[in-house]
């Protein structure tokens, strides 16, 4: 498989000059970069000039689950082999690209998981009240969707063309990676966790889905569950 055959989505909210290293660290690789910009204040383009990618834009917010998609859609009709979906505040290292896809490339799984629970000094690596709540974060998605993963809210994970094209969200804000969870085992594509190494950074940190946000998702899930 060439490089250029693995696209590489990057949902972007009001990220600035830190998605251009973001971008350029992704491109360097030779994969196939794809910039999802949802609403933007300063359209994420004008930070892009002269780097080798996609720049995709929703006119207003819509959320991280519906840029994801967005993106998703676009590689599929690209041609994309594999689709890996990057945060774009540069916690995520370019270089566990390459690990996170293999087992895809080799035929062992059609998605991959990263895992910052896997290895123990990735593990160390999260803050503990964060440690903690994505444990039971862990725990909820397991009861409402039957996969039992030891980091179920990474936002690092990649797709063959396949299941690429069975997983397509629905839910717009950060209640996606369960729903991405529900609809793997519904598709009954099979995965693996990888793990990765997170880089939690001041800006990252700032970014980041807040943890008072965890509550309002398994509210979230518990309603859209009851009225189903």
């Amino acid at each position: 498989m060439e490089p250029s055959e693995v696209f590489v989505v990057i949902p972007a909210f009001n990220e600035g000059a830190v998605l251009r290293s973001t971008v350029a660290g992704v491109a360097s690789f030779g994969y196939t970069v794809v910039v999802v910009d949802d609403g933007s204040a300063n359209p994420a383009e004008s930070h892009l000039g002269g780097l080798n990618a996609y720049c995709l834009r929703h006119v207003a917010n819509l959320g991280q689950g519906a840029a994801l998609r967005t993106g998703g859609e676009f590689a599929l009709t690209r041609g994309a082999a594999v689709v890996v979906h990057f945060d774009a505040d540069g916690q995520h290292s370019p270089e566990l690209i390459e690990r996170l896809i293999d087992p895809i490339v080799r035929g062992r799984s059609e998605v991959t998981l990263g895992s910052r629970f896997l290895d123990e000094n990735d593990r160390l690596l999260v803050p503990r009240p964060k440690r903690v709540l994505l444990r039971i974060g862990a725990v909820v998605s397991w009861m409402f969707t039957g996969v039992r993963l030891s980091d179920t809210h990474n936002g690092f994970r990649a797709f063959s063309r396949r299941a690429a094209g069975k997983i397509q969200p629905r839910e717009t804000g950060f209640a996606h990676a369960t729903e991405i969870l529900g609809l793997i085992r519904r598709a009954k594509l099979s995965y693996l966790e990888v793990p990765v190494t997170i880089r939690y950074t001041d800006y990252s940190r700032a970014k980041g889905q807040k943890m008072s946000n965890s509550f309002n998702i398994v509210i979230d899930l518990m309603l859209r569950k009851l009225f189903k």
